[in-house]
């Protein structure tokens, strides 16, 4: 693994690396995860970006301790949180630390709520069985983290169900749930698909907001580089399984070093280019049952040379705090191809 920070002599708060996850289907071995490699420090937010199928939120089920089903294997890697390899722990003690130390706000909101219960019960439940907490104790704590994600009314709420609240408050549910044993890290997978502009900004607001206040290390998975902006330290990008970029996120915004990456800016809507076509990302992302011999972003790339489709690029040191798996990476940055 590239070091994102240079080497930093400190042990992080979180170290994915050389992961590699596969899952076994009737068509074959799906290698979902291929040498996924990066750090999270206290207070700072990494962004995973990466289309559907990238491995994003694969790598983020394996830090969870949360990928189902006997066909899906971890075959290599270590997850160390402080220290500890966390692959290395039976589950009794994965379950420790999952939900107290490292939580997680899930895509869909209306899918991870449980129906049936109220939304109360559901977040007093963190209270009662992670801490002992009285049902009379859980309720005050549940109204507190309810008024600490803006839900209005939330002792009035306490008692409805999850289809009875919009969108947008159902993720604050999702939030106040994976705050409220103030983990260490909080990884947010998707936390504003299908939400409009206007909640979108609310969410991220509340989430920036919550990790100003704890000092907790944050992993944002998205696939939208406008989500990113405003919130995030470092960008580590995926496609077919691999970072193929990493950077603090100014210099990914100034000049990127990966020619997927450079795509994926090209392709946001700005108000200067008023009229002007939109750009796209030619061709389609790889078959994982069927990846390229060589680099996966060849196929769609207009960087490609010969050595592309029969070589894997390694992630190379491009300064202190970045690095590219581009064998023409100084063609991207200077932004010129054929």
């Amino acid at each position: 693994m590239l070091p994102p920070w240079g080497g930093a002599q400190s042990e992080p708060l979180l170290a994915v690396e050389d992961l590699h996850v596969e899952f076994t289907t009737r068509r074959g071995v799906v290698r979902a995860v291929n040498g996924v490699g990066y750090s999270l420090e206290a207070g700072e937010t990494l962004a995973v970006l990466g289309e559907s199928g990238s491995g994003k939120s694969v790598t983020a089920q394996a830090i969870m301790g949360i990928l189902d089903g006997p066909q899906t294997r971890i075959t290599r890697g270590r997850i160390r949180f402080r220290g500890t390899d966390l692959l290395r722990l039976n589950e009794d003690a994965r379950t420790q630390i999952r939900g107290r130390r490292i939580a997680m706000v899930f895509q869909d909101a209306l899918s991870a709520l449980n129906p049936v219960f109220t939304v109360g019960w559901q977040i007093g439940e963190m209270f009662r069985v992670h801490q002992g907490a009285s049902r009379k104790e859980a309720e005050r704590r549940t109204v507190e983290l309810m008024d600490r994600v803006r839900i209005p009314g939330a002792r009035r709420r306490l008692h409805d169900y999850p289809h009875e609240f919009s969108g947008g408050m159902r993720q604050r549910i999702m939030i106040a749930m994976a705050i409220a044993l103030d983990p260490e890290v909080l990884i947010a997978d998707e936390p504003t698909t299908a939400l409009d502009v206007t909640v979108q900004a609310q969410i991220m607001e509340l989430l920036a907001e919550i990790q100003r206040e704890s000092g907790m290390g944050m992993i944002l998975i998205t696939h939208d580089l406008g989500v990113v902006a405003g919130v995030a330290d470092r960008i580590a990008v995926m496609y077919g399984g691999r970072i193929v970029e990493h950077a603090l996120v100014h210099d990914v915004y100034r000049a990127p070093a990966h020619p997927y990456t450079r795509g994926l800016l090209e392709s946001i809507p700005r108000i200067d280019r008023k009229g002007r076509e939109l750009h796209a990302i030619a061709g389609t992302p790889p078959n994982p049952l069927d990846m390229p011999r060589g680099c996966a972003f060849a196929p769609r790339c207009p960087y490609r040379q010969g050595d592309c489709a029969t070589e894997v690029p390694p992630l190379h040191r491009i300064g202190p705090t970045r690095g590219s798996a581009c064998h023409y990476w100084r063609e991207v940055l200077d932004g010129s191809h054929g």
